[in-house]
C-alpha cells in the first residue's frame, strides 16, 4: 500500500514540489474497522525518497503485513503559506489525535477569516498553512452535527461550502473508516476490480441512481442525488483517486475525470458520485474514459532525464499532432475537433490567443502565419494580463487557450471571463479530461505525449504544428491563398525529417555549451518568426543559429549553429530545437535539476 502510494507520489515530482506526506489506517491487524479506528501521518521535507526513509525509519509499521481493506492517501507540496516543513506538510490533521486528516490543492483565500473563528472555539493551530483550517473547519462541523448520522459527504459538503477559493480535496477520517472523500477540480477516479484485465475494468460494474432500477452503462448518470459505481458479484476492488493521470496508468486506463461541485465518495466498496450543483444544460451523464497512455511513455527509458528524452520525441510528436489531420496528397486539413463550429469560427472578426509561459510562446510564434492566412487581426495575450486590464472581449470574437496540461489557473480564468461575454471557445491541450478540454465550445488536442519534464520541449512544438494546422483550415477555400497553402503543407510534410537533422547537431550543442556554462548570462537575438524563438530560448560573444545555407551570415559570425532550411513560418521550429539542447547541457553543466528546475511548476493550477 505505501510502495503504491510511493510510487505515485514519485510519477507526479514532475509537477514541482518542496515536501511530502502520507496518512495511511494506523493498525497493523487483519480486522480493517479496528486498524482504521487510527491514522498514521508521516511527512517530510524534501523529495519522495526522504519521505520512503522516513517511512522506514518508523518501529510501529509492520511493512509485511496483509490487509483486506485498507485506505492510505498521499500528496506532494509546494508551499504557498508556510514554510516547507513536515508541520506543514500535507496531510493536514484536525487534532492530535488525527481525527480528520486532508490533502489539498489550491487555495483557500478566506483561511485567515476562517481560522480566527475557529481559534476562538478553542482550537489549536499548529502549521502556517491554509489547509489546516480546512481539517479544524471538518471536525468543528463534525462536533457540531445535529445527529450523529450525518454521513461523510454531507459534512464534507457542508465545509466546502465555507471555503472560498480554488481547491481540489481529499479526506480521510478515524469516525468514517474505510471511506474516503474527494471534491471538486483537476481530479479523476480509476477503477479496478479482481480478475479483470486493467484495460477493461470500469465495464464490468453496474450503475445505479437514486429512485431508479439497476442498470449496465458505460457512462454514470449524474443528478442532483448519488450515482453509485459499486463491484459486481462481491469481488475485491481498487479505487484510485489521482491528480493526474501519469499516477494510475500502471494500474488501469479506465477513468472518470471529475468536474467542479462534485463529491466523489467510497464506502462499503462503492463509489459514489454526488453534485452539489447542478446548473440548466448540465451534461446528464459522466462518461468513462479510455487514456490513450502507456507506462513506458513516463519513463525515460535510456535518457538521463525526461527533457532530454522528450527533446529527442520531437520528431515523432509532430507526426502525431498531424496524423489523420493532414493529407499531404490532396493538400487538405482536416481538425474533427472543430468541425461543428468551424463556419462560426470562419464568420469571426477577431482570433485572441491566450496563454501563459511556453503556450504563450507558442501563439506569438504562429501570429503571423496566422493573420497572413486567415485576414483576420490576431490578438496573443498573457492570461494573467488579460485578465487584470479586464479587456473587452466581443461575442464575434474567437478565443484560444493553449496549455499543456489544460488546467492553467490563469487561463482557466480568462476562459471563464470570455464565456461570461459570449465568446466562441477553442482549447488547444496536451491532456485529455483537463478542465480547459471540458469547458471551451470546441478544440484540438496536440498528441504530443506525456510531457514529463517540466520545461516544455516537445508540446511547444506541437502546438506550433496544431496552430498552424488550423491556419491551413481557415483558409481551405481561398483561391488567392493556394500557393501559400501548398508551401506549407509540404514544409509540414519534410518537418519530422528536417528534426532529426537538427539532433543530430546534439554533440556540437553539447561542447559549445561547455564553453558557456560558466557564463552569467546569454543574449537571444531574432525578428519576425524568429521573435518567438527568442523568448523560448532565453537563455558573451555571437552565436548564431541560421539556415546551413545562408553562407553570407556564416562567413560574418564568429561561431554558428546551421539548422536546416525550411518554408519560413516553419523555421522556428527548426531554430527552437538548438536552444532547447542548449539550456538542457547548460543546466546539467551547472548541476541543476532540468526535470524539476528550483521554484517552477509544470502545472500552475493556483492563482
Amino acid at each position: 500500500i505505501l510502495e503504491i502510494l510511493l510510487k505515485g507520489l514519485r510519477r507526479l515530482e514532475y509537477r514541482g514540489y518542496d515536501s511530502a506526506g502520507v496518512g495511511i489506517d494506523g493498525g497493523n491487524g487483519k480486522e480493517w474497522e479496528s486498524n482504521a479506528k487510527s491514522i498514521q501521518l508521516i511527512k517530510q521535507r524534501g523529495k519522495v525518497k526522504a519521505l520512503d526513509e522516513e517511512i522506514n525509519k518508523q518501529q510501529d509499521i509492520d511493512l509485511d503485513v496483509e490487509f483486506d481493506v485498507h485506505l492510505g492517501i498521499a500528496h506532494t507540496r509546494w508551499a504557498t503559506h508556510g514554510v516547507p516543513s513536515p508541520v506543514n506538510s500535507h496531510p493536514q490533521r484536525s487534532d492530535k489525535s488525527n481525527e480528520f486528516i486532508v490533502i489539498h490543492n489550491g487555495i483557500i483565500t478566506n483561511y485567515k477569516d476562517l481560522r480566527k473563528f475557529l481559534e476562538s472555539k478553542g482550537y489549536e493551530f499548529e502549521s502556517e498553512t491554509d489547509t489546516e483550517t480546512i481539517a479544524k473547519l471538518v471536525k468543528y462541523m463534525y462536533d457540531n452535527r445535529e445527529s450523529d448520522d450525518i454521513n461523510f459527504a454531507t459534512l464534507v459538503e457542508r465545509v466546502t461550502q465555507q471555503l472560498e477559493g480554488a481547491f481540489a480535496l481529499v479526506f480521510k477520517s478515524v469516525h468514517y473508516p474505510g471511506e474516503a472523500i474527494k471534491f471538486f477540480i483537476d481530479l479523476l477516479i480509476a477503477v479496478v476490480q479482481e480478475g479483470k484485465s486493467h484495460s477493461c475494468a470500469l465495464p464490468f460494474f453496474s450503475v445505479f441512481s437514486a429512485g431508479k432500477d439497476k442498470k449496465s452503462c458505460s457512462a454514470l448518470p449524474r443528478t442532483d442525488q448519488d450515482t453509485c459505481l459499486f463491484p459486481v458479484d462481491e469481488k475485491a476492488v481498487e479505487y484510485y483517486f489521482a491528480s493526474d493521470a501519469s499516477a494510475v496508468i500502471e494500474h488501469t486506463n479506465r477513468v472518470i475525470f471529475l468536474e467542479d461541485d462534485d463529491v466523489a465518495a467510497v464506502m462499503d466498496g462503492r463509489l459514489s458520485i454526488h453534485r452539489i450543483k447542478r446548473k440548466t444544460g448540465d451534461y446528464p451523464a459522466r462518461a468513462i474514459q479510455t487514456l490513450q497512455m502507456e507506462l513506458q511513455q513516463i519513463m525515460k527509458g535510456n535518457y538521463s532525464s525526461f527533457m532530454q528524452k522528450e527533446i529527442f520525441e520531437q520528431p515523432e510528436s509532430v507526426v502525431n499532432t498531424m496524423r489523420g489531420r493532414i493529407n499531404f496528397d490532396n493538400n487538405t486539413v482536416t481538425l474533427g475537433g472543430l468541425k461543428d463550429h468551424i463556419k462560426e469560427i470562419q464568420r469571426c472578426r477577431r482570433l485572441i490567443l491566450i496563454a501563459c509561459g511556453t503556450s504563450y510562446h507558442a501563439g506569438v510564434a504562429t501570429r503571423q502565419v496566422l493573420e497572413e492566412l486567415t485576414e483576420l487581426p490576431v490578438m496573443v495575450e498573457l492570461a494573467s494580463d488579460f485578465l487584470d486590464r479586464n479587456t473587452p472581449v466581443f461575442r464575434d470574437d474567437v478565443c484560444f487557450f493553449i496549455s499543456q496540461s489544460g488546467e492553467t489557473a490563469d487561463s482557466l480564468l480568462a476562459l471563464r471571463y470570455c464565456k461570461e461575454r459570449g465568446a466562441l471557445t477553442v482549447g488547444i491541450t496536451n491532456t485529455v479530461g483537463s478542465s480547459i478540454s471540458r469547458e471551451t465550445d470546441c478544440g484540438v488536442h496536440i498528441n504530443a505525449g506525456p510531457e514529463v519534464g517540466v520545461a516544455s520541449t516537445k508540446a511547444y512544438t506541437s502546438q506550433f504544428v496544431a496552430l498552424i494546422m488550423f491556419a491551413l483550415l481557415m483558409c481551405d477555400d481561398r483561391i488567392s491563398m493556394q500557393p501559400r497553402r501548398r508551401e506549407i503543407i509540404q514544409g509540414l510534410r519534410v518537418l519530422p525529417d528536417l528534426i532529426k537533422e537538427v539532433l543530430s547537431l546534439d554533440d556540437e550543442i553539447q561542447k559549445l555549451a561547455t564553453e558557456l556554462y560558466q557564463q552569467k548570462s546569454v543574449l537571444i537575438m531574432g525578428r519576425g518568426y524568429h521573435y518567438a524563438t527568442c523568448l523560448e530560448g532565453a537563455l558573451g560573444r555571437p552565436i548564431v543559429v541560421c539556415d546551413k545555407d545562408d553562407y553570407e551570415t556564416i562567413k560574418n559570425s564568429s561561431r554558428t549553429i546551421k539548422v536546416p532550411h525550411c518554408v519560413d513560418c516553419l523555421q522556428g521550429i527548426l531554430s527552437v530545437i538548438p536552444l532547447q539542447l542548449l539550456s538542457f547541457h547548460l543546466a546539467v553543466l551547472r548541476g541543476y535539476d532540468v526535470d524539476c528546475p528550483r521554484n517552477l511548476a509544470k502545472s500552475v493550477t493556483v492563482e
